[in-house]
């Protein structure tokens, strides 16, 4: 993909670097304030031509250990750089109008050749927006998209230039300036949105609500999960990462919840091309709202209290099983079959399992059972 984006930006270039040379030519020739403004579109393009070549090298590099989620944002930097350059382009171009607007004896009456020019503009930029577009939407890269836009806008802002070259050759002195502002306009509009934009992704701004939608729907529809408590998704260049908290069944096993993890993980990647990498935390209930009263009993706790309360014939069980619901813990105790015909004992440790659940207000309950 990376090399599809290199010849489509490397054709665009070619392109622009003619062009410009062709319309700054002959609207200094041909007097044309408007044709020079569209020159310098072009020469802008031809900048952010060699700025996406250099940002799609250094976004395509593979991630490292300063850069674990890859180097995609360099793509994004460059079309703020890109975005600022157009703005100040604009700039620059609107001013010299207004000060020939304001200095009448200054404004250029453009030459007929002029409109071939225009023309020609016209026609090339709008099959450089068609063929940049198409590699933009197959590689999904909002850099290249941005440029393709960027030859659509020349071929409109050409179109303004026609007319407004027309105008002044019948007699209207003042079209060509009004056209250039057009154009200054234009360029300005695209650099601000490529700003806007570009620092939405680098705030870590999510994905669109109708995207988000869908991969909740997604989520929703694999089997094993219960619930989806916690969605979050952000942009990395073309690439789009998740992090999604699910809700499993409390009674099944880490492997199976893992598993279930894995499903969501290549669902999501599989569906969305945007997607690149989900993470998908594995939650045993809703937990969103939950606050924790007490300090939470770890593994090590309770076998303390295991030793504690069963004292003598602690040695006897064979394993624990914990669960956390509801900010408590439910307890397993497990003992060997061996124990199924020593009723005293067992009843002994009955005894004071449930000693232990009434004392600790951390353990909702305490269930004896007997391995298999």
């Amino acid at each position: 993909m990376t090399s599809l984006k290199h010849r489509a930006t490397l054709v665009g270039a070619l392109v622009n670097f003619f062009l410009s040379i062709l319309k700054i030519g002959f609207g200094v020739l041909g007097q044309s304030a408007a044709l020079i403004a569209d020159g310098v579109h072009s020469l802008s393009d031809l900048a952010s031509d060699l700025l996406v070549l250099i940002a799609v090298k250094l976004g395509a590099r593979e991630a490292d250990h300063d850069h674990p989620y890859g180097h995609r944002r360099f793509e994004t930097i460059a079309t703020v750089v890109l975005g600022v350059g157009l703005i100040i382009v604009a700039t620059g171009i609107a001013w010299d109008v207004y000060e020939r607007i304001v200095q009448p004896e200054r404004l250029l009456i453009p030459h007929p050749e002029a409109l071939g020019i225009a023309a020609i503009s016209i026609l090339a930029n709008e099959w450089l927006y068609q063929y940049t577009k198409r590699v933009a939407t197959f590689t999904r890269s909002k850099l290249l998209l941005a440029n393709a836009w960027h030859h659509r806008s020349d071929a409109i802002s050409s179109v303004v230039v026609l007319i407004g070259v027309a105008g002044s050759l019948l007699g209207y002195v003042w079209a060509d300036a009004v056209a250039a502002v057009i154009v200054a306009l234009m360029i300005a509009k695209i650099g601000v949105n490529l700003v806007t934009d570009s620092i939405k992704e680098l705030v870590d701004t999510g994905l669109s609500e109708d995207v988000v939608a869908e991969i909740r729907a997604e989520i929703a529809a694999i089997e094993g999960v219960r619930n989806l408590h916690l969605l979050r998704t952000r942009q990395m260049g073309e690439d789009a990462l998740v992090d999604a908290h699910i809700v499993v069944s409390s009674r099944i096993t880490v492997s199976e919840g893992h598993m279930i993890a894995d499903v969501v993980r290549d669902v999501l990647i599989d569906k969305f091309d945007e997607v690149r990498d989900v993470l998908v935390h594995v939650d045993p209930e809703n937990d969103e709202y939950v606050i924790e009263q007490n300090k939470v009993l770890l593994r090590q706790d309770i076998d303390a209290y295991l030793q504690q309360y069963l004292a003598e014939n602690h040695p006897l069980i064979d394993s624990f099983r914990v669960h956390y619901i509801k900010g408590k813990v439910e307890l397993e105790v497990v003992l060997p079959h061996t124990m199924f015909s020593l009723s005293q004992q067992v009843n002994t440790i009955k005894n004071r399992c449930a000693v232990l659940e009434h004392e600790v207000d951390q353990i909702s309950s305490v269930l004896v059972f007997f391995k298999a």
